[in-house]
């Protein structure tokens, strides 16, 4: 398996734009946020606007955190994973089961939380290994994928129901915190650790795509499988090495949600809405616009609750969803593609 020999054809991003489209996405991502904002400043004033704002973000952030693997393994594999909010739901268990359960060690939360993130990283990448991989060199229609995906939610989300139980846990040691007083903001210290962590985490997939061996693979699979593959790249190994990473960010999103608010058996899955919107505003298939786009939901999600009831959240995310579509029908990150 030779990673490094790329043409470079292979080497050309999946996720690159075109630098003239730039501005219009700005635009249009730069419309939509300043609209939730106004109407969340008429309607509650700056302060609370400012506390919606850091809100917004660290939701965005474990949104974020949580779509890019979707993306990942969107742009390499052409599935669509409907699995991926129990694997939310798996890493935030995992790390309540070894921190607070009880018959559970009883860990640190910051090695349980480690060891979740890597059982979630495996249990994706054995899912690529043990169904996926073997269905796709079986030719099956990629119906039949999309379909197994679903199956396969289904059976994660009811084990873990059997498992845990329907009552939502917290964390016990960081559910009550005195919060931090930062001018207007009030903020937990839970939440500065977990936006901080999270910020490095989508700083790390950064430098992994951009600078190393791995990421560059991930991007010349991306925009051409075969010829990736006929420049001595390993399509097999790649499409694994998206699902573990992808399976690992999804556990650690999980986890800062399930710090954030707590722990239910279907808590990926009320997330999963919102990675969809996120993937596709930021643009299908690119990394960078997973990230952004998480953001800009998470944002415009929370701020929206400031003028709206919170049950309709969900429902500004579709809106926002639309808008972007309507205005730019390839995503803020994506690229035009001609069909026919």
């Amino acid at each position: 398996m030779h990673l490094g020999q790329l043409t470079p054809a292979a080497t050309k991003p999946a996720t690159r734009t075109d630098s003239r489209m730039r501005p219009r996405s700005l635009a249009v991502a730069g419309g939509i946020v300043v609209a939730v904002l106004v109407a969340g400043m008429a309607v509650a004033g700056v302060g609370p606007l400012l506390q919606g704002l850091v809100d917004g973000l660290r939701l965005g952030l474990v949104i974020a955190l949580a779509a890019i693997g979707l993306s990942l393994i969107f742009s390499t594999t052409g599935l669509v994973n409907f699995a991926h909010g129990s694997l939310v739901t798996f890493g935030a268990v995992m790390a309540l089961y070894l921190n607070t359960m009880d018959g559970g060690p009883r860990l640190n939360l910051y090695l349980a939380a480690l060891i979740a993130v890597c059982l979630g990283g495996i249990v994706a990448g054995f899912a690529e290994v043990a169904i996926f991989g073997p269905m796709r060199r079986a030719n099956l229609p990629h119906l039949s994928l999309l379909v197994a995906t679903i199956g396969l939610d289904m059976f994660g989300r009811n084990a873990i129901l059997y498992f845990v139980g329907s009552r939502p846990r917290p964390f016990l040691a960081y559910q009550v915190q005195e919060r931090i007083q930062i001018g207007g903001l009030s903020v937990a210290p839970r939440d500065l650790v977990m936006m901080a962590l999270a910020v490095a985490a989508l700083v790390g997939v950064a430098v992994m795509l951009q600078l190393t061996t791995l990421g560059r693979a991930v991007r010349a699979v991306a925009d051409n499988g075969p010829l990736a593959e006929a420049s001595g790249i390993s399509t097999r190994f790649v499409y694994i090495a998206v699902w573990v990473i992808g399976g690992a960010l999804a556990a650690l999103g999980g986890i800062f949600h399930g710090m954030s608010e707590q722990v239910s058996w279907n808590g990926g899955f009320l997330l999963l809405l919102l990675m969809f919107a996120a993937v596709i505003v930021g643009g299908i298939g690119s990394a960078y616009g997973a990230m952004a786009g998480g953001i800009l939901i998470g944002v415009v999600t929370q701020v929206s609750t400031l003028f709206l009831p919170s049950q309709l959240k969900n429902a500004v995310a579709m809106l926002v969803l639309i808008l972007a579509l309507l205005l730019r029908p390839q995503g803020l990150f994506g690229r035009k593609v001609r069909v026919g």
